[in-house]
This record gives structure tokens, sequence and C-alpha cells, in this order.
């Protein structure tokens, strides 16, 4: 073979592990966003964010490198971050974490046969909640919730609850879930109903509070 055609081989190899080339469209990816994302993952240099090199190194115009960076971005896969590098430079970088965690996430699914029955509605909804991608241990709390056989419906209420109060996070929602299965709650039904007796609880203490739910506090509530 003539030598410069060696030269291709060369310049090195993009690894696509077979799992995630099977499994991609789990992750709601288009093949070109997947292919995009794998090319992030193997190009190394602590993931530069250089778009000018992925438009020449893709044969892509920088609109649609801007396009993909966009779209990973929404999605929940890439952020684009501004650090200092060892000499003390700003540098532009592609942080990868949200892919990784995902991916992590698909894996735990494959290897358990009873997540393949687990509806992942409830993880989205939490994650839009939440604005972020759930970690591993957050995904094992729901999971967890899921096979205690809490409702999708329940716990939406109490997203909403805790979002209600300002608060954005699992073990305030875990909680609620805790507070309403010892109260026998177990639907949106049921919700309304413990709402509406604690207003008029609340209300029969203080006339003036109105809005009982606003300053509940899950955490400290004995009575």
């Amino acid at each position: 073979m003539d030598n410069k055609y060696l030269g291709f081989f060369k310049e090195g190899n993009i690894v696509i592990p077979l799992f995630l080339y099977k499994n991609y469209k789990k992750l709601k990816l288009e093949l070109d966003e997947f292919m995009f994302l794998i090319y992030i993952h193997n190009i190394g240099n602590k993931h530069l964010f250089d778009p000018e090199l992925f438009s020449n190194d893709l044969g892509l115009e920088l609109m649609e490198v801007m396009g993909y960076v966009s779209n990973l971005t929404d999605k929940g896969f890439i952020k684009v971050e501004t650090k200092k590098n060892e000499k003390g430079l700003m540098e532009e970088v592609i942080n990868l974490d949200g892919f990784y965690n995902k991916v992590s996430l698909l894996i735990m699914d494959e290897g358990n046969s009873k997540d393949n029955s687990v509806d992942s509605n409830i993880f989205e909804v939490i994650e839009k909640e939440f604005g972020r991608t759930l970690s591993p241990m957050e995904y094992e709390i729901i999971k967890a919730w899921l096979e205690q056989n809490m409702s999708e419906e329940l716990i939406k209420e109490a997203i909403k609850e805790a979002t209600f109060n300002g608060v954005s996070n699992l073990r305030y929602i875990d909680k609620i879930l805790y507070e309403w299965g010892k109260a026998g709650i177990k639907t949106s039904s049921d919700v309304e109903e413990n709402r509406k007796k604690r207003n008029a609880h609340k209300d029969d203490k203080d006339s003036n509070v109105d809005m009982a739910m606003v300053d509940w506090n899950w955490f400290d509530d004995d009575e």
C-alpha cells in the first residue's frame, strides 16, 4: 500500500462502543448528534472548544457545528465552560459530564431487567424541573419510589409541592412523599383534600394566613 494512504490510519481512531451504537436512540439523539458527541469525546486535549477545528475535521460548515453544540447543550449532554489552563490563561472547554451521566443511567437500565419496565417519563419531568441532568444516585432514589409502588401522579404532585415552596432537591421531595405515605395520601385528589384541611387548620390558628402550603416546613413538621 502506498505510504501516503497509511497516513490516514496514523491520524488516529474514533472508538464507538458497540453498546452505545446500538442504544444511542434511547438517549433521544439523532445519529449525526451522536457522532458529533463521540468525536468530541475522542479528540482529547481536554475537550477544548474549537469550532473551526471541528468544522475542518468533520467537513461541516461552522454554522452546522454551532447548531450541534446548541442542540446538545439544550438536551443536557454538554456545556461550554470557561476555565484557566495550566498557564493561567482563560480557555473554553466542552464539559461532557451530562453525556457521561446519561450513558451511566442507560447502562444501569440495561443491567437491571426490572428497570426495563420503568416508565422514564418521571425522570424527564424531574430533570426538566431541576434544569439539569440527574445523577446516578438521584436516579436510584427515584427508581426506589417507583419500586415502592408510588404512582407517578403522586410523585409529580410532590414535585409541584416542593417547587411551590421554592425547593428543588430530592431530599425535600422524599420527605413530602414520606409524610404523605404516613397520612395515607395516594392520589392527586388526596393531596388536594389534605391541602384543604391544612389550610383550614392554619386559618384556625392564624386568620391572616391564606396560603398554608407556602410556608409549610416538611422537615420540621411533627404535628
